[in-house]
């Protein structure tokens, strides 16, 4: 619109002479007011002084009927609704002149001298929302992430977790403070650091199913290790470097589907305009119209349209489902053994960066066929409309997050939203009261390789550099052969914030049965209940179960609520086995004599244990 409205001006000012009182010249300066008042208006609507500027110029081409015209650039079709929003002359007639804006008293006529007075305007507002806070460098927090008060993160974790209050009073706290951190000035945030957390108790009291719980409540990127699984800087294993990878890999997925979801309603239209395409061909009534001639397509484009106007309303009625259309398909690489779409691979460990940087290098060259393409390789399937529909969404997303810096916005949800959960910790611990060193490559040396992790380092990635200052650590060990003192000092002070957990008590055991919502009763009832058999427990088997499991852990060994799976186990064993052979409607019924049954020989056996050398 732009350009062909100032082709107009110009022409009209090149029929209408030089003379100052010329029609053509006045056509060209109301032109150049209107263009600078709907400048005026849509920058006050937006707040973006860039609109006011590339309207200056555009004001300032026009006054100038002998300078070329150059096309409209990319901003300008983006923008172009500003000028469509201006009141019209509703004369009709291509001499008329637009009507001019009210003057604003300043003396200036709407000219291009005004401009520099809006232009502050724009600077004033911006200064005014400087409020001492800087801009957040973070995407807007999620209405999940707002909720997430300490009080509903415990409630939710007593839905699952009988006992235990403090871990998870502890846990709820960490996870409000990343939230709280990040509502700081700018200046303020870069001194608050998250306070990492050590969770002491026995097996089987609860540490990994807190952990368990946390991911999948927070959509921050979380990630839970085994510290057994690293080891020591030198020997052949995985490094702890390597948390900060595999966390990098959790947080570009989350980012992925993050986008994704975001832009699925736009990725649905292109889908829809795509399949019309292939059903009637390109449109042609969106081209006419871009070039502003509506009647150059004549009759037969609006046939056209209509046409496709009739297919687009079959299409959204499944009433082309069937319909077989052929569609581009990208080929996954090393699909086809050798060739363009084979993959070379080079050896070594594929964590490392440097070699996941060589072959992702290696992929594009053999795709794209060159350096600095991007073309994927394709074949050309025969598809139904509605198995085509899918393929062609994911297509249509892929080109929407090219314009989406997923990596860099990946690593920032790393660096201020990142959680690292490292189990067994307590594994990689050696007693001080053996003043022989430990040869273990599993052992203290991973404990120092820690400290710069936790204490904050940059580490390397097939992403990017990654700062690990503010990941919050959460660490847990049982601590049986071993003391949270045995650990290295340094390591100690970098985790400050410690939590003992209490083993499970026989009170403990029964609310596990009964009270989680999914407990293990109503586990066994609901599996028995997919053989058409229903299961019932008594309270007192329940009481029973839980006091035999309570004995077998004095008796035997402590290993917590995971008692419980032997002791039902046990009990559900012939049960479990005949279900699938009886009628459909069968009922059973544990009760507390059934598990005395069960359960008798297990005691006597644990009685003998003892005593066997």
């Amino acid at each position: 619109m732009f350009v062909a409205a100032t082709r107009a001006a110009r022409s009209r000012a090149a029929s209408g002479g030089t003379g100052t009182g010329s029609g053509g010249h006045a056509a060209v300066n109301a032109l150049r007011r209107r263009l600078l008042h709907a400048c005026n208006v849509q920058a006050r609507a937006s707040d973006n002084g860039g609109i006011r500027m590339h309207v200056a110029a555009a004001a300032a081409a026009v006054a100038c009927p002998h300078a070329p015209v150059s096309r409209p650039t990319a901003w300008s079709l983006q923008h172009a609704s500003c000028f469509s929003s201006v009141p019209d002359d509703g004369g009709g007639s291509d001499d008329a002149s637009p009507p001019e804006p009210t003057d604003d008293g300043d003396g200036d006529d709407g000219d291009g001298a005004g401009v520099p007075s809006d232009g502050a305007d724009a600077d004033d507002n911006d200064n005014a929302t400087a409020d001492g806070r800087a801009p957040p460098t973070h995407a807007p927090e999620s209405e999940l992430e707002q909720s997430l008060r300490p009080l509903e993160v415990v409630n939710y974790l007593d839905s699952h977790i009988v006992g235990q209050s403090d871990a998870k009073r502890a846990v709820a706290i960490a996870m409000r403070n990343r939230w709280r951190r990040r509502q700081l000035p700018k200046d303020l945030m870069k001194e608050v650091t998250p306070r990492n957390v050590l969770m002491i108790g026995p097996t089987g009291c609860g540490k990994t199913e807190v952990a368990r719980r946390m991911a999948t409540l927070s959509e921050a990127p979380f990630i839970k290790v085994e510290a057994t699984k690293f080891t020591e800087v030198g020997y052949h294993g995985r490094d702890v470097d390597q948390i900060v990878r595999d966390l990098m890999d959790v947080s570009m997925t989350l980012t992925r589907k993050k986008q994704t979801d975001k832009m699925r309603e736009e990725a649905k239209g292109l889908v829809e305009e795509r399949i019309l395409d292939l059903l009637t061909g390109p449109a042609s009534g969106a081209a006419a119209g871009a070039g502003g001639d509506a009647a150059a397509g004549g009759g037969a484009g609006a046939a056209t349209n209509s046409s496709r106007e009739t297919f687009r309303t079959m299409l959204r009625g499944g009433q082309l489902d069937e319909q077989n259309v052929e569609v581009d398909v990208p080929v996954s690489h090393g699909e086809k053994g050798g060739g363009a779409g084979g993959e070379i691979v080079f050896g070594g460990d594929a964590s490392n960066p440097n070699i996941a940087a060589m072959n992702e290098v290696i992929s594009k060259l053999t795709a794209g066929g060159g350096p600095g393409a991007k073309r994927v390789p394709t074949e050309r399937k025969t598809l139904p409309v509605s198995e085509a529909r899918d393929v062609i969404l994911d297509i249509e997303l892929e080109r929407l997050l090219e314009n989406v810096d997923l990596k860099k916005e990946a690593i920032a949800a790393v660096e201020e939203s990142g959680i690292v959960f490292m189990d067994e910790i307590d594994k990689i611990c050696s007693s001080k009261d053996y003043m022989s060193k430990s040869a273990d490559a599993s052992a203290e040396g991973v404990q120092r390789d820690l400290l710069p992790l936790v204490e904050g380092t940059t580490i390397s990635t097939k992403y990017g550099n990654v700062n690990t200052d503010y990941i919050l650590f959460i660490a847990s060990g049982a601590f049986h052969a071993v003391k949270p003192s045995d650990m290295l000092p340094e390591l100690q002070g970098r985790l400050p914030i410690r939590v003992e957990l209490n083993g499970l008590t026989e009170d403990d055991l029964y609310k596990i049965l009964t009270e989680p919502v999914a407990n293990l009763l109503r586990q066994q009832t609901e599996l028995l209940a997919t053989e058409g058999v229903s299961l019932k427990f008594e309270d007192d088997a329940a009481r029973e179960i839980a006091r035999m499991a309570a004995l077998l852990n004095r008796t035997v060994e402590n290993i917590g609520a995971r008692r419980l799976h032997t002791v039902i186990e046990r009990i559900m064993e012939t049960m479990s086995f005949e279900a699938a052979e009886m009628d459909d409607g069968s009922e059973l019924v544990v009760d507390k004599a059934l598990v005395k049954e069960r359960l008798s020989e297990v005691m006597v056996s644990s009685d003998l244990s003892r005593y066997i050398l």
